[in-house]
């Protein structure tokens, strides 16, 4: 959907346009090697910021770079694109490394006759400058899982073998109620269509209100990618979904246990510290011109409450399980303080 036209049907997404697996065996599409790739992201994507995290649990910082887009995107041959700036870190308005303006020319270098979307995040191979995938689903999976020997010692196991059905249970109604539910109601095309999506949004966190009242994660007693799936939505709702998406039955913070176990999630290392919430609301407020043609971005509402005491550790369990804390945040990457 092209975020500056006004909506004349429910948003669909696209299945990834390129998904080559990158493993450390090299038995699917190519090997990881450390050095050898790029990941192209920008702060306000939710579905970025699901790999960013899981990057950054993992300590696979050094293995494979991070480049951020501005949030304002670019409009090329009409289209909105996500391109590098000086605003973000980038002379001359071009990535360092890759030494490209926009990330559709890694998918122009990947396939010259591509005329689909762009998305990030995108995985970009630094010799060739081809795009390897935008699958972020898969990626995230595969550096939680596949990246043996490039990992940090301590590394959490963020997708155990025991757990895998529950969390992909969970996720599949995680995603179309709540993950996409909220895009679906913030470019809804018409009444009808709106009211069915904001429903099942909020029925979605009422039932995940239940499940969290008892249980400080959402699947055993430790994090996994059903919670790094779950809080790149939550920690963006009553930044932009709230209101600019008119998901405004209630807030985040108007849920007991979903708000508590948010700012759990937001206080330990790997999530909070890779949040943007500037690049968050100049994103959805200022690109999106079919539902905010005034690109007015909103001053609120104060992000230090993120900060205040959650009470979560009375419920047992531990962030990491058998593993430890990452350690700090790169100089490079780090985001604004809240305090």
């Amino acid at each position: 959907m092209r975020a500056n036209k006004i909506p004349t049907e429910e948003i669909k997404r696209d299945p990834a346009a390129f998904d080559d697996r990158v493993t450390t065996d090299g038995r699917h599409d190519r090997t990881a090697e450390p050095g050898r790739y790029r990941l192209v992201i920008n702060r306000a994507c939710p579905w970025a910021h699901r790999v960013v995290i899981t990057r950054r649990l993992m300590g696979l910082e050094e293995a494979v770079s991070l480049a951020v887009t501005d949030p304002r995107q670019e409009i090329i041959d009409g289209e909105p694109h996500w391109v590098f700036t000086a605003e973000t870190g980038s002379p001359e308005d071009r990535d360092p490394v890759l030494g490209i303006h926009a990330l559709r020319e890694a998918y122009l270098a990947r396939d010259p006759n591509y005329t689909g979307g762009v998305s990030v995040p995108g995985l970009v191979d630094v010799p060739t400058g081809h795009l390897v995938t935008n699958d972020y689903d898969r990626l995230a999976l595969d550096m939680a899982g596949e990246w043996q020997g490039l990992t940090r010692q301590g590394a959490p196991d963020l997708y155990p073998e025991p757990l895998r059905e529950q969390i992909e249970e969970l996720g599949a109604r995680i995603y179309r109620d709540l993950n996409n539910g909220v895009y679906r109601s913030g470019f809804a095309p018409d009444q009808h269509h709106y009211d069915r999506a904001v429903a099942e949004v909020f029925a979605c966190l009422d039932d995940l209100e239940e499940r969290l009242t008892d249980s400080r994660y959402l699947v055993g007693d430790h994090i996994t990618m059903a919670d790094i799936r779950l809080f790149a939505t939550l920690v963006r709702f009553d930044a932009v979904y709230h209101g600019h998406f008119k998901c405004n039955i209630r807030k985040i913070s108007e849920y007991p246990a979903l708000w508590a176990y948010a700012r759990d999630l937001f206080q330990t290392p790997g999530f909070g510290d890779t949040t943007n919430f500037d690049h968050i609301r100049v994103h959805y407020y200022y690109v999106h011109q079919g539902i905010n043609p005034t690109q007015i971005v909103a001053a609120g509402p104060d992000p230090r409450r993120w900060l205040t005491p959650h009470g979560r550790e009375d419920l047992g369990g531990s962030p990491f399980g058998a593993g430890t804390t990452p350690g700090p945040v790169p100089e490079e990457e780090r985001v604004p303080t809240l305090e």
